[in-house]
């Protein structure tokens, strides 16, 4: 809560102007708008709870025979488009599927207790035995095979040694390189029954991903995906982070175009039928707005209230999209809150 100009009615809704009424006791800390002081304890709350940086683990290894991407080697990612040919479509469907395959075992193995390190090690393991590489590991230097992001991180939270708590929510990213393309997608799950707030969250986020999936049609603007995102982010009052974005994919971990998750007014690109590329949005409780770690990877939310996030790589049809990261199209946080009898 904001405090009135010295001009501007009373907060005590007396009738008299701020300067007029509790200008000088506020200035002295004798009074205050119990919403202030509400929103304070709030923040101290927030604060003492921020998800801290932890210890994290050596680089776990690769064999010799798992193929690279070509930026392990050193050479930068390119920018090329994410439009497919028809014969690179099912090396897409392969690559997708076992991203697919390794998020499910994550997410299962995601309880209380359990470290994001520990969940880093299902996911390179799983990746490896599928014959694929985990994109994330060593990408601009990127340390670990998935990105783990809990509560008020945004993306990008590096897996350590910080066990999951009840109540927490994590973001779990995971991204698999097989036969010289990448697969793609994420969930946000729950540790834990969760509060209102968080249930609300990560349902808003979930809609959020399948509105903008939804809104795919050959020929139209790519901001048709943004715009339908930000109509149901703001049903339920959450904002929509503008710092990252979707992203074309295939051959290259990223490719052109970028997909923005709300309206870009200015954007001149056109979907067209074959082309690959993710729907991301991450959707946050307060401020769209982002600060980033010292490690220059964890992104958190500005006022540290709480961020989720679903993706899936798709496929646009003649008709629309298909999702290439789907296995029966259910998010495990359903299937949690179905178990919970929520």
């Amino acid at each position: 809560m904001k405090l009135p100009g010295r001009n501007e009615p009373c907060w005590c809704g007396s009738g008299k102007k701020y300067k007029q009424c509790h200008l000088d006791s506020d200035a002295r800390g004798e009074t205050a708008p119990p919403a202030l002081l509400a929103e304070q304890e709030e923040e101290s709350r927030r604060a003492a709870n921020r998800i801290m940086p932890g210890r994290i683990s050596p680089e776990r290894p690769v064999p010799p025979e798992i193929v690279r991407p070509p930026y392990v080697g050193g050479t930068r990612p390119k920018g090329r488009s994410c439009l497919k040919r028809p014969e690179e479509i099912p090396a897409m469907r392969a690559a997708c599927a076992a991203a697919r395959k390794v998020l499910d075992a994550v997410v299962l193995a995601a309880k209380a207790g359990v470290t994001t390190d520990e969940l880093d090690r299902v996911a390179h393991e799983e990746t490896i035995k599928l014959g694929a590489y985990p994109s994330c590991l060593k990408y601009c230097g990127y340390p670990k095979s998935i990105c783990t992001s809990l509560n008020e991180v945004i993306c990008h939270g590096i897996p350590d040694d910080r066990p999951l708590k009840d109540g927490d929510i994590l973001n779990c990213d995971m991204t698999v390189y097989l036969n010289g393309y990448h697969g793609d997608c994420n969930e946000t799950i729950f540790i834990g029954k969760p509060d209102a707030e968080s249930l609300k969250l990560v349902r808003c986020a979930y809609d959020c991903m399948m509105a903008g999936i939804e809104a795919v049609r050959p020929g139209r603007n790519f901001n048709v995906i943004g715009s339908a995102i930000e109509a149901r982010a703001e049903k339920d009052h959450f904002s929509v982070v503008r710092d990252y974005t979707g992203h074309g994919i295939g051959a290259d971990f990223h490719m052109s175009p970028a997909v923005f998750h709300y309206f870009d007014r200015y954007s001149r690109a056109i979907i067209e039928e074959g082309m690959t590329f993710t729907v991301e949005p991450m959707i946050n409780v307060g401020t769209w707005r982002c600060k980033i770690w010292n490690d220059q990877w964890t992104t958190v939310t500005a006022d540290l209230k709480r961020s989720a996030q679903f993706e899936h790589t798709i496929l646009v049809t003649k008709n629309g999209a298909e999702i290439l990261t789907g296995s029966d199209q259910t998010p495990y946080f359903k299937k949690q809150l179905k178990e919970w009898g929520l």
